[in-house]
């Protein structure tokens, strides 16, 4: 059997031409079964592990179709858990996007943010944040969430598990009920599926192991710690 390769997707060459400079040719399992469902612009609820791929799984089909929005405000919102994911995600976002005109900002808590609301003064195309952040700048008027299409929610177990319900929830509100939902998450858990039920409409269920699964290729190791109960207090 023939194997697929990013060329199928029929990508813009620009975006081929960085994947190929990046030694990247055949797209994962998760990033071959998520492109038609979110290319199809219905909501989409992935379940992957980190290590997957699934950075590229969710940003190639949104690139695909992106658009410039001449008015300078987000169109692409992508949420994620921590600072450490913000940088990783929006240097991924970047060397995607460095042959397009696309403006991709990352923020996160802890920095001043007046300065951060400056990086705003030339516009933004793709935002990437933790929600408290984002929430934050929204509601100082310095970002406008209405014209999201596409909200993308990574690891949104995590991001559960983080307390961010409240934030996110208010974020939601604070886009236009219209636009495309494409969320991630290592696991199925309640929270998850209340969240979907309350939010989301049916969203297309893209999985490639049992949620909660392991992937092979990381190795797990625990370490014996002195006076266990006292560190746990």
């Amino acid at each position: 059997m023939e194997k697929i390769t990013f060329a199928d997707f029929e990508l813009p060459e620009k975006i081929l031409d960085v994947l190929a400079d990046s030694n990247l040719f055949e797209p994962t399992p998760i990033q071959e079964k998520s492109l038609k469902p979110i290319l199809s612009g219905r909501d989409v609820m992935g379940i992957a592990q980190t290590g997957t791929g699934k950075t590229l799984a969710y940003l190639l089909p949104v690139l695909k179709t992106w658009k410039y929005n001449k008015n300078g405000n987000p169109t692409i919102v992508i949420l994620v858990p921590t600072r450490e994911l913000v940088v990783q995600v929006t240097e991924i976002t970047k060397n995607l996007t460095q042959n397009i005109t696309a403006r991709v900002i990352g923020i996160y808590g802890g920095v001043n943010i007046k300065t951060q609301k400056l990086m705003f003064d030339d516009g933004c195309d793709i935002l990437i944040g933790t929600p408290g952040r984002i929430m934050d700048l929204a509601i100082d008027n310095a970002i406008s969430l209405k014209e999201v299409q596409k909200l993308i929610v990574d690891e949104f177990d995590e991001m559960l598990n983080l307390g961010f319900k409240a934030q996110l929830a208010n974020i939601f509100t604070m886009m236009r009920e219209k636009r495309q939902n494409i969320l991630f998450s290592a696991t199925m858990t309640e929270a998850v599926d209340e969240v979907l039920d309350e939010y989301f409409a049916n969203p297309v269920e893209i999985s490639l192991a049992k949620s909660g699964t392991p992937l092979e290729k990381i190795e797990q190791l625990a370490y014996k710690v002195e006076n266990f109960n006292t560190k746990i207090n």
